[in-house]
């Protein structure tokens, strides 16, 4: 198989080449050449956002068998690239994510829930929904539905991450001390390991797998405190001096002090509230039939660890993400410690 990978230097995009490298197959990545590509990949140049980004594709007469696309900002930038390349690949894998799903949605939404309104292939950056769904229908209209598979994400995790969700619980766990654990300890969790979701990708692309599916683990796969668990057991405080405590504090505690979820406690969000049958409530039953498997996150936070220390313990992280985590004065005055 020939891949050709919009991106592929950081988190999705790396995880979908290192994939594609070990399935043997051939991988070209067009990149900005601000971060190195893993070996063993072709790299061509180019900043879609510029007049002339595309130059480096449109100059060459190679073909492939697939393009990926993780793009998350000004669905143009995906219509572009797809227009291009309609005559020179054979299918087009858009990363894309749950949250283009119209809001709120229900509780165990599948695929055919109703998307978000007022999405358009040539629209500017407007909102994360709207521009991701805008890139599916950039997608849809360059490549037709019958060449066009649409992977529709959920939170990620793993080694690579440069949002800062899973570094953060870690590099707060590897401080030590009582750490506030957002309850209840046995909340379900949907999320996928970034190479779970790669793996996924590749075989589905291999099966001729085509349409939008819902790419997350089934929900309860983990649960919060077996996410948290799995943080203090590899690197819970022990060279600070002082072993991290999980103080496992009600939703209503934390709510009532203003903490934001999701953000200032990365992952977490209230049971019950439209925003956790968001994130951690979708059917993923059609991925699972077409192969999804997920593995333990024992073994996802573990990996990050390692990863995280591979670099140095700082995670990298996106310029257009807010910054996630919980300022430990808030911490401190929640727990009365």
């Amino acid at each position: 198989m020939r891949l050709l990978m919009l991106g592929g230097t950081e988190f999705v995009g790396r995880a979908v080449v290192e994939a594609a490298l070990a399935r043997g197959w051939d991988v070209t990545v067009f990149h900005r050449g601000r971060h190195e590509p893993p070996a063993g990949v072709r790299s061509l140049h180019g900043d879609r956002t510029a007049p002339d980004g595309l130059a480096a594709l449109a100059g060459t007469e190679e073909e492939w068998d697939v393009v990926v696309d993780t793009w998350s900002a000004a669905p143009r930038i995906v219509r572009d690239s797809a227009r291009l390349l309609a005559n020179r690949a054979r299918r087009y894998v858009y990363v894309s994510s749950c949250s283009v799903y119209a809001w709120p949605p229900a509780a165990g939404y599948d695929e055919g829930s109703p998307p978000v309104e007022g999405a358009s292939p040539d629209a500017e950056h407007t909102d994360y929904a709207r521009d991701k769904r805008g890139g599916e229908l950039a997608v849809l209209e360059a490549f037709g539905e019958e060449r066009a598979l649409l992977v529709r994400a959920g939170l990620i995790l793993g080694p690579y991450e440069n949002i800062g969700r899973l570094p953060w619980w870690l590099d707060r766990m590897a401080r030590g001390g009582p750490v506030l654990a957002p309850g209840p300890r046995e909340l379900p969790l949907q999320y996928v390991d970034v190479r779970d979701l790669a793996e996924w990708t590749l075989g589905a692309v291999e099966a001729g797998a085509d349409g939008a599916y819902n790419v997350i683990s089934p929900s309860g796969h983990a649960t919060m405190g077996a996410l948290l668990d799995a943080c203090v057991r590899v690197a819970g405080g022990a060279a600070a001096g002082s072993p991290a405590e999980l103080r496992w504090t009600d939703p209503e505690v934390i709510l009532a002090a203003g903490i934001e979820p999701w953000i200032q406690l990365p992952v977490w969000v209230p049971p019950g509230s439209e925003s956790y049958d968001a994130m951690h409530r979708a059917d993923v039953s059609r991925a699972v039939r077409d192969g999804l498997r997920c593995r333990p996150v024992a073994e996802t936070v573990a990996d990050t660890w390692s990863w995280l220390q591979s670099i140095g313990g700082t995670a990298p992280r996106r310029p257009d993400r807010p910054v996630v985590g919980l300022d430990p004065s808030v911490e401190v005055k929640v727990l009365g410690d």
